[in-house]
């Protein structure tokens, strides 16, 4: 499987998964709330911090209406003006992701129209994230592809042809991406979650996989990066109850840093793809395996028959699993019953 490169960091199913701190709107406009959101993402753990940059007017046609799920939360009387409420100046922009940086962490955004991107490249972001409506916007995508940054994008309330078109796009633009499974219900009930589907995309795409998670469960990104994904994107507020689309889907800082928590805990648990025997297993192998031992005794020159052998534990002798190889060799020395047949006791196969 193909891995991406943001920044110094090396995403893919061998590395530890990134996780996203998705500060979002829930700055509630002020760039100072934004601030100390940066402030709690880096407490809590995270490796990144992400911003959505848009214009409300460019964005929203006069024609749009409110989700179901922001009614009740947004006290403006239309998307638009709701939308305002929550643009952030370019000097605040860039205050933002200079302090995203002085906490080390990723800065990220989301752009929703090309004009955005160009945003993005002027603050130097190492990466773009999509979001889940944009996963068929191809001029956003074409524009974003064109500067060559690994795009994350997210594929809430798309059928996997309409993936598959996306995917086809990047192909033909050579652009790097990573695809996150994501329902796009705010919050998503748990029977709703489909975190199988993570085991799907990766199945169908050549890309990392990872999880924009809208759920309130406080254990669905640790079992996110169990079922493979290796990039984890998650809301983060200063107060779950407070007043705006994305806070009652969001976690707050405390809860934040228990869900990182656990996603490491995931990660050292998921291990690394290529079957092998581990160094942990050495001994156990050892005295538990089985070897090829003689019933009876028997004599130089005897031709060693099935009906001659019974199985034990230690693995220090001729495995069990080699006993059609070893039937049919004649002794090259008399042994007694019970003794742990060798490959040098036997001659060479006929």
């Amino acid at each position: 499987m193909k891995t991406i490169t943001i920044g110094n960091r090396h995403i893919g199913h061998d590395h530890e998964a990134l996780v996203i701190a998705e500060i979002g709107v829930n700055h509630d406009g002020s760039v100072e709330r934004a601030l100390e959101l940066v402030t709690a993402a880096r407490e809590a753990g995270a490796d990144a911090a992400k911003l959505q940059i848009f214009t409300a007017e460019r964005l929203m046609h006069r024609s749009s209406r409110f989700a179901d799920y922001q009614k009740d939360r947004c006290a403006e009387a239309d998307p638009v003006a709701m939308l305002r409420r929550y643009e952030l100046p370019r000097k605040g922009l860039e205050r933002i992701c200079a302090a995203m940086r002085d906490a080390d962490l990723l800065p990220l955004a989301t752009p929703f129209s090309p004009e955005e991107v160009d945003v993005i490249e002027e603050l130097d972001l190492p990466a773009i994230k999509i979001a889940s409506p944009d996963l068929v916007n191809r001029p956003l995508l074409q524009r974003a592809a064109q500067t060559g940054k690994p795009l994350l994008i997210s594929t809430g309330a798309a059928t996997m042809d309409e993936i598959a078109l996306t995917a086809s796009w990047l192909a033909e633009w050579n652009a790097p991406y990573a695809l996150l499974h994501c329902v796009s219900s705010y919050p998503t009930p748990a029977d709703q979650a489909n975190l199988c589907w993570i085991g799907e995309l990766a199945a169908r795409f050549d890309a990392p996989i990872g999880y924009s998670d809208h759920t309130t469960e406080p254990w669905a990104g640790a079992l996110a990066v169990a079922a493979g994904a290796c990039i984890i994107e998650k809301h983060l507020t200063y107060d779950r109850a407070a007043q705006g689309p994305d806070h009652s889907a969001s976690s707050d800082p405390a809860q934040f840093a228990q869900y990182i928590w656990m996603i490491r805990g995931a990660q050292r648990l998921r291990g690394s793809v290529g079957k092998h025997v581990l160094d942990v297993e050495n001994d156990v192998r050892q005295v538990s395996r089985q070897s090829l031992v003689l019933r009876t005794e028997l004599r130089k020159g005897q031709v060693l028959r099935e009906h001659h052998l019974t199985v034990q534990r230690p693995g220090t002798g001729i495995p069990a699993g080699q006993i059609q190889q070893a039937i049919g060799r004649k002794l090259r020395r008399s042994l007694e019953a019970g003794d742990m047949l060798q490959w040098d006791m036997l001659s060479d196969a006929a």
